[in-house]
């Protein structure tokens, strides 16, 4: 890791960009500097080159994994809770893990190996072949392998609290959508944003039903970007991409594109009948993604088709897969 990869936002606030084995080959992570040491913000997966990278960040800082007084987590996906674990054993003291309480449920379904029935049905359901299923099944299985060791001492935080991160007392806010608890930090005197993958420049968050997912989390999304175009934000400090500097402006881009895919949804279920792999077939080119990839496709077809029911512009009929068609 060069020390260019290392950005100091602010006097006490440096953005780490950690490396991912996937085209979006980089998580965004970040240092806040207290009185009582350093809170980690999301972590990256327990890879060696992550490794690599964070020990070269912890030396340009010239500090040590015990100058760490904790480690928050903004949702519980694999590229930011992943080397928690790793990160308290890397430790001599206590080093607490934080992560959003309505993220538990889902952790706990998630990385439990005992669910591999549920994501295996779930793209049964979904129309997929049982060839690659199974690829996606061992693309995810890798994933998970990456947050070995999991974090021995965990507690939980809740949204509309104050959380001190570093020097800072921020403003936890419940931002579902990408992840069903995700929260974000608003600290409200300097107007900034920790914004985890809430809102992205260039990209756009995942937004998927998954089989541990609560109802419609695209129209949740859709709700509370609503909401958060009102908070005066100078500055937002993204889990990835670049950082954002044109709050309102980003969060509008972000309701747009989704206004457009539903509509590309609806087309793509036009004819009947479709399974969510056909429609996701309409609206990506799933040739060309990789085996890690197609779920998101599939979970991102279903949240929009699940969302466009809600709206009562197509319906659903399962008798084994999904089948979709215009209301």
């Amino acid at each position: 890791m060069s020390e260019t990869a290392i950005t100091h936002i602010t006097d006490d606030i440096v953005q780490a960009q950690i490396p991912l084995p996937y085209k979006l080959n980089i998580v965004n992570c970040y240092l806040l500097r207290g009185a009582d040491g350093w809170t980690l913000l999301d972590t990256g997966l327990n890879t060696a080159p992550a490794r690599a990278q964070w020990m070269t960040a912890m030396k340009a800082l010239n500090i040590k994994p015990d100058d760490l007084e904790k480690i928050v987590l903004s949702h519980m996906h694999p590229d930011h809770f992943g080397m928690a674990g790793w990160w308290q054993r890397a430790a001599k003291r206590p080093m607490p893990v934080y992560l959003p309480e309505r993220e538990k449920p889902q952790a706990q379904i998630f990385y439990r190996r005992a669910n591999t029935p549920l994501y295996h049905q779930w793209m049964l359901d979904c129309g997929v072949d049982q060839v690659m299923v199974d690829t996606i099944e061992s693309a995810l299985q890798n994933t998970r392998d990456l947050t070995q060791p999991q974090p021995v001492q965990q507690a939980y935080l809740r949204e509309d609290e104050t959380v001190r991160l570093g020097a800072r007392d921020c403003r936890s806010i419940h931002a579902p959508g990408h992840s069903d608890g995700q929260l974000i930090f608003y600290h409200e005197s300097d107007r900034l944003m920790l914004c985890g993958d809430h809102v992205l420049m260039r990209i756009t968050p995942n937004i998927g039903s998954w089989p541990h997912s609560q109802p419609d989390p695209l129209g949740r999304f859709l709700a509370s970007l609503t909401e958060l175009k009102a908070l005066d934000v100078r500055l937002a400090l993204p889990g990835h991409k670049w950082l954002i500097t044109d709050w309102r402006g980003r969060i509008e881009e972000l309701i747009a594109h989704h206004q457009q895919r539903l509509e590309h949804t609806l087309e793509a279920v036009e004819g009947g009948g479709r399974s969510v792999y056909e429609v996701a077939a309409r609206l990506f080119p799933l040739d060309r993604l990789t085996a890690h990839e197609w779920r998101f496709a599939l979970a991102e077809t279903l949240a929009h088709l699940n969302c466009l029911r809600e709206c009562g512009q197509v319906a659903c009929a399962q008798a084994g897969v999904m089948r979709w068609e215009l209301a």
